[in-house]
């Protein structure tokens, strides 16, 4: 009696185990299915690029976010050395739908922007000749925004080089950054974006108001924690954006989020702008 009563337990918790492990596969399995309801589908790539003193992993978060909505089953990094020599990282097959690829600076405490944007163009070029793609969407964070708009004020009017469609900047400085080089008493134009003082590297960015890509629509998202900046960046620093863009853009739309996890770093493991992020690259 007490043997059958041992081998009865043995098989109800095989049974659970396999009913587990059953569940766990079906979950990962659905994670890694497209939603091709929800989502376009498409070859077009879509580069993350990372703020001062970060790394690919501060993008890994948005990323597999994207994933495990059913937008992609892609995701590569992009490793650029202090020489600028880009090593991709993983394998974007053909007809891949959504590719995301992570770029990581290893000079990623490099203030240069010029520099930051030789090495964006760097990574545009080794996709290119790889993988031949003829258009991408650009997302940054923080200095990853820098890197990306002075590599459109060098390289928009290439049209050998892929053409952008959607650009989303996140926690953006474009006319600088608090204590460091925002202008003392800066102000914006709330219906133009256009401040009363600028950087010095605002006004190289200024060309983008004659060279900035028509095709493309941009999404603006920054942080305030309650004091109109998001702990390191000042709100109206981030909405000059829209005068540098929205004069050519296809489209300019930006947003505020509130609360302790709209704090500059964190906004790029913030929930809410996962959900933004992904409705505006993806979705149909």
């Amino acid at each position: 009696m007490k043997n059958n009563k041992n081998r009865r337990m043995v098989i109800m918790i095989a049974i659970i185990c396999v009913l587990v492990l059953a569940g766990t596969w079906l979950v990962r399995a659905q994670a890694r299915q497209l939603n091709s309801t929800k989502y376009v589908q498409s070859t077009t790539p879509t580069l993350f690029f990372h703020g001062y003193g970060s790394s690919a992993n501060a993008e890994d978060h948005m990323a597999k976010a994207a994933q495990k909505a059913g937008v992609t089953k892609t995701i590569i990094r992009a490793n650029v050395t202090k020489q600028g020599t880009v090593n991709l990282v993983g394998t974007i097959k053909k007809g891949a739908i959504n590719p995301i690829v992570e770029v990581n600076f290893a000079d990623n405490r490099n203030p240069g922007y010029q520099v930051d944007a030789r090495y964006a163009k760097n990574v545009v070029v080794a996709l290119q000749e790889r993988y031949g793609f003829k258009e991408m969407n650009m997302v940054g964070h923080s200095m990853g925004n820098m890197a990306i708009t002075f590599y459109l004020v060098n390289n928009a009017n290439d049209k050998k080089l892929p053409q952008l469609k959607k650009q989303v900047d996140i926690a953006g400085h474009f006319d600088g950054i608090l204590g460091y080089d925002q202008p003392a008493g800066l102000s914006i134009n709330q219906k133009t974006g256009e401040p009363n003082k600028m950087t010095d590297s605002f006004k190289e960015l200024l060309k983008l108001r004659q060279v900035y890509p028509r095709q493309a629509a941009v999404h603006n998202l920054y942080g305030d924690i309650g004091n109109g900046s998001d702990g390191r960046v000042a709100n109206i620093s981030s909405e000059t954006l829209k005068y540098l863009v929205s004069g050519r853009a296809k489209s300019y739309q930006a947003h505020r989020f509130t609360g302790k996890q709209a704090q500059h770093s964190k906004l790029h493991s913030n929930a809410q702008v996962d959900r933004y992020l992904i409705d505006f690259l993806w979705r149909k």
